[in-house]
């Protein structure tokens, strides 16, 4: 009797800048809650990180309804961060998330570079668990045209730089909204992140033929979802061809284990699930699973071995 062949064992521990998670599967802001929402589905503590919806200083109600939309790949919404502040955050929230072991990476938000300086305060005393803060720099439903922050270098870096407050690593999540992303991600870089997270939602809007009206209470609004799938490839791409010292996290339509190694080999040290949480709540573990399980058929004994790869000579 043949007996099956053992399954490789991968090593699935991975670095973004100076913090080591124990695999390169994230959740994506927005998309999980602000804190243990998603633990009825997934083992959380298995995750590289729970990153949570954007966070302000102060509360803030969001954008009118309705606010999601389907797409025909994938969806648009214009939430616009609805979000309880950063202070009832930690208080109230936090604890719950950390009670199922996972590491967490806070995500913050402002309309201003005062505003973000405000929430990176607040977040400096935040437990040692929080091990990064992903500074949202490009969200479409708060910012419209030229006022969003990662449409330009100057602003980048500014944002970032106020971020900093925080004391603990900054991730510049920055917008495929642009002509050239390299430059913007050189200033997050210079500016002081250790980390962009490429990219966010692309700007988008819906309309409504039979009432003539847009469906959206916040008028436009972001996609996301398998549609922008190739424009996240190639961002992360892009940006690790210019900056190859820059760690990449990865973020755009990534529903199954392939796609998140394919913004791998484009250059992301880790990806964030997101839109396709919401048909499936399991969707980032099932994401998870099959990774490892593709690495394990190819006898691939560690995920690192897949970054970038696609740039190797």
């Amino acid at each position: 009797m043949r007996r099956s062949a053992a399954k490789a064992v991968v090593d699935l521990t991975t670095r973004v800048g100076s913090v080591e998670l124990r695999h390169p599967i994230m959740t994506a802001s927005g998309t999980a809650g602000h804190g243990d929402e998603l633990a009825r589905f997934v083992d959380l503590s298995a995750l590289g990180a729970v990153v949570v919806k954007s966070l302000s200083a102060e509360p803030w109600p969001g954008n009118p309804a309705p606010r999601v939309h389907e797409t025909a790949g994938g969806m648009i919404n214009s939430v616009g961060l609805q979000g309880p502040g950063v202070a009832r955050w930690l208080e109230a929230e936090l604890p719950s998330l950390l009670a199922t072991g996972a590491t967490v990476v806070a995500s913050i938000w402002g309309r201003t570079v005062r505003d973000y300086a405000a929430a990176a305060e607040l977040l400096a005393d935040a437990p040692p668990e929080v091990v990064a803060v992903e500074a949202n720099l490009s969200c479409p439903n708060l910012h419209h045209g030229h006022d969003m922050f990662a449409q330009r270098p100057d602003t980048t870096a500014e944002a970032v730089e106020a971020s900093l407050a925080c004391g603990r690593p900054v991730w510049a999540k920055l917008t495929p909204n642009v002509a050239d992303l390299v430059p913007i991600a050189a200033a997050a870089r210079s500016a002081g992140a250790e980390a962009v997270t490429l990219v966010n939602t692309v700007l988008g809007m819906a309309i409504d033929p039979e009432t003539r009206t847009r469906r959206l209470g916040g008028g436009g609004g972001g996609l996301s979802g398998p549609a922008i799938h190739p424009v996240a490839v190639r961002a992360v791409h892009d940006v690790r061809q210019a900056l190859p010292d820059l760690p990449i996290v990865g973020v755009g339509g990534v529903s199954r284990g392939v796609d998140a190694i394919e913004l791998m080999l484009a250059g992301a040290s880790a990806v964030q699930v997101g839109t396709a949480t919401f048909a499936d709540p399991r969707a980032v573990g099932r994401i998870a699973d099959e990774l490892e399980s593709w690495c394990q058929q190819r006898a691939i004994l560690s995920v690192t071995e897949l970054i970038g790869d696609v740039h190797a000579p």
